[in-house]
């Protein structure tokens, strides 16, 4: 989760910076008989009356959702929720929008289109465009050339506003999961305001239409009634509401993202501003207490509220609550309420700046480690949240105000909407050349042996059990190529795959649904080698049992076994309490998924079960691996699967590169030791060990692969010309299919020992 935040409402219509937020027909109809507003002229506290006249209020609001973002951004102890800085920004924004359309509608009889865009173009787009290019730039100079391509992609989604939906997909993928952050992973709330502003203004003209069709004055003027708009927001509201409720326990990625499961945070901040007169008549008392309270549940949210929370969902409840409680509360102007508090200068100041400190912090943060090359202290990560402020004030002044308030641009509706299509334009094209300019890396040492590993010959001595005999032959052969490029430099020029097409190069068990995703339960009839044989061997586990699949389907080709492949990401098979992280949940599908696979065991009684998980469960998931809940739980399934009847082999685990390989190969291509962890790094030997004693108690085999992929010394991240790793933590298709002898001698030797 990223906690961003959508600051994209901070809209003011007038040359001093001022905007009426609701202008009612009645206040407009009697301005010639009564004394004007007080909230037109200035007020001893330099606020102006809410609801009137520019809120200073607001303006302070601003600086706590931007204080809690960066803050949370930098890591600062104590403010695991500062990302519901983003749902106080829906807020503020969803108010400010409805109360100009709404204004206009009063004014017009309907929404001027072409005037509302432009003014949105003059003030969110020459900002948003510098920082993107800036950050751009950054990335292409400072970041690995693979990440940087990826970035770019973000980069050009950004410019168009639909960045939030490249993240919700990619969230999506268990695969792309451990994916780095992105510079450009902020601007997904920045995409969920841009699309409110397409369709928010479209539903209140739609709304226009059918209020003049239901009911028309004599004059033939539609009735400029709130209470059509009021039902219409309320509407969108409790549909979105309901989504986001849905989404968040069934598809995480995509309620936070996206905007169907966002809007009501922003209808909520419009259900305000078309309900001002209302707020306004609340008693001081009340309206006081209620300002201070709605700040209270946005600071408890910024505390309570940590990473594991599932969100939005009814978590999000506590700051767009509040923050509907302070701007509500505000406009009935209490004298000791939160309005107060939130117009003191040093907040008004903070706030000014939000929207640039906002656009500039995350980036900063984020590129700044590889440029000095170092990871950031808590110091460092302060210092550079300072620093994006100052690059914030500068933004301000010399971009932001100067477009916003540009009198050719204020006067011409065409220019403003040109000005805004030509920086878009300019930030895609500079993504595009950035592209071209940074190409996709290719090795460019000289040529790498392929790896082969020979079958074993099988030899008759008295003294040497076959079987072992065979897996030391082709260990040994493994090894010796290991060592051969443990002290490799550069690069391959035929590496295979290529760092570009490594991604994508996964078995195809991981898109035919042998392997179940987060929220997918049943198993599959995923069956191969020779279905008709008596002998069966299931591999199962997690995708680390999926990576294995290429190489034990050509030993079944050979041997004609009935190959049956069961997988589930991030589900280990022992029966162990689970959290997914992913879900913010507990892993009911994991726990279902295990009984499935129990009870299918059970009914086919295979000869062989193959287990592989992945040893990268952290606290987050319920248990450690290698923790004794781990130990002990290997040698209760070993002990289950083994009541089949079956032969039960458990693959030791593949180290771990400490990297996503491909992106640092790309990055490194004169010396691939740089991405290659030390052995100790890497193997957690005492695990092994331990895991080995488990499932020989058990009554189990268990396979130490140590010697596959490492030295004493270092584990090479490229043996021969076999890149190893996809990503950070799985095999390549084609390394783990040229190691399938070495799988099918392990084989051979648990059927023998049966």
């Amino acid at each position: 989760m990223t906690g961003a935040t959508g600051i994209r409402g901070w809209l003011r219509e007038r040359t001093d910076g001022r905007v009426n937020i609701v202008e009612t027909p009645e206040r407009r109809r009697g301005a010639g008989r009564h004394r004007p507003d007080r909230g037109a002229t200035e007020r001893p506290d330099n606020r102006r009356a809410p609801g009137t006249g520019f809120r200073t209020d607001i303006e302070g609001l601003r600086a706590v959702a931007v204080l809690a973002v960066v803050l949370f951004h930098a890591g600062v102890p104590g403010l695991d929720g500062g990302f519901v800085g983003v749902d106080v920004f829906f807020v503020v924004s969803g108010f400010l929008i409805t109360g100009l359309l709404w204004r206009d509608v009063t004014a017009t009889g309907n929404v001027r289109l072409a005037r509302f865009y432009a003014a949105r173009a003059r003030r969110l787009l020459p900002a948003g465009v510098t920082v993107l290019v800036v950050t751009a730039v950054g990335a292409a100079m400072l970041l690995p050339p693979l990440q940087a391509r990826a970035v770019l992609g973000d980069g050009i989604a950004s410019a168009l506003y639909v960045g939030n939906y490249r993240l919700a997909l990619q969230g999506t993928d268990y695969l792309s999961a451990d994916t780095p952050p992105s510079p450009f992973q902020h601007y997904w709330s920045l995409g969920v305001e841009e699309q409110f502003y397409l369709l928010w203004p479209a539903l209140i003209i739609g709304t226009v239409w059918l209020v003049r069709r239901a009911r028309r004055r004599a004059d033939g003027e539609a009735s400029p009634s709130v209470w059509p708009f009021l039902f219409g927001l309320a509407l969108v509201t409790a549909v979105s509401f309901a989504i986001s409720m849905a989404w968040t326990s069934t598809l995480p990625p995509w309620a936070y993202f996206s905007l169907p499961s966002r809007a009501w945070e922003l209808a909520a901040g419009g259900l305000v501003a078309l309900s001002v007169p209302l707020w306004r008549r609340l008693p001081a008392l009340p309206a006081a207490v209620a300002g201070w309270a709605g700040l209270v549940l946005i600071l408890l949210g910024c505390f309570a509220l940590d990473e594991t929370t599932p969100y939005p969902g009814t978590a999000a409840l506590l700051p767009v609550l509040g923050t509907v409680l302070v701007i509500g509360a505000g406009c009935a102007e209490p004298r000791l309420g939160a309005a107060r508090g939130l117009s003191l200068a040093p907040m008004r100041a903070i706030g000014r700046v939000s929207y640039s400190w906002y656009l500039w912090h995350w980036p900063v943060l984020l590129l700044l480690p590889p440029l000095l090359g170092h990871s950031l202290s808590l110091f460092d990560r302060l210092a550079a949240v300072a620093l994006s402020g100052g690059l914030a004030v500068l933004t301000l002044r010399f971009i932001e105000n100067p477009a916003r308030f540009a009198a050719p641009l204020r006067r011409s509706d065409t220019r403003s909407l040109a000005l805004g299509g030509a920086v878009t334009v300019l930030a895609v094209c500079a993504a595009l050349v950035l592209l071209v300019l940074r190409p996709m890396p290719v090795g460019q040492g000289a040529a790498a042996e392929a790896l082969t590993v020979t079958a074993p010959e099988v030899t008759a001595v008295p003294t040497v059990d076959p079987h072992d005999a065979a897996v030391q032959q082709v260990t040994a052969q493994v090894a010796a190529a290991v060592a051969h490029s443990a002290e490799l430099r550069a690069v391959p020029s035929n590496l295979t795959p290529p760092l570009a097409d490594a991604p994508a190069d996964k078995p195809a068990v991981f898109n035919n649904g042998c392997v179940r995703s987060w929220l997918e339960v049943g198993l599959e009839d995923c069956v191969s080698g020779d279905p008709a044989s008596a002998t069966t061997v299931a591999l199962v586990g997690d995708s680390h049992a999926a990576m294995w699949h290429p190489a034990f389907e050509p030993v079944a080709e050979q041997r004609h076994w009935r190959l049956t492949t069961m997988g589930k990401v991030t589900c280990p098979l022992m029966e162990l309490p689970i959290t997914s992280p992913y879900l913010g949940r507990a892993y009911s599908e994991c726990e279902q998924w295990r009984g499935e696979v129990t009870a299918r065991l059970q009914a086919e009684r295979p000869q062989l079960i193959v287990v592989s998980m992945s040893r990268r469960y952290g606290g987050d998931f319920g248990f450690t691996t290698y923790d004794q809940a781990w130990i002990d739980g290997v040698t209760r399934m070993v002990a289950q699967l083994r009541s089949t009847g079956a032969a039960v082999l458990v693959l030791g685990p593949i180290p771990d590169p400490r990297s996503t390989v491909p992106t640092c190969l790309s990055g490194h291509l004169d010396d691939a030791t740089a991405c290659s962890p030390p052995h100790g790094a890497a193997v957690n030997s005492a695990g092994i060990a331990a895991e080995a004693a488990a499932t020989a108690a058990g009554g189990g085999q268990y396979a130490d692969l140590t010697s596959l992929f490492c030295t004493p010394d270092r584990c090479p991240v490229i043996v021969g010309n076999d890149l190893v790793y996809r990503d950070d933590n799985h095999l390549t298709l084609g390394h783990a299919q040229n190691l399938a002898p070495v799988v099918g001698a392990l084989a051979d030797r648990a059927l023998a020992r049966r």
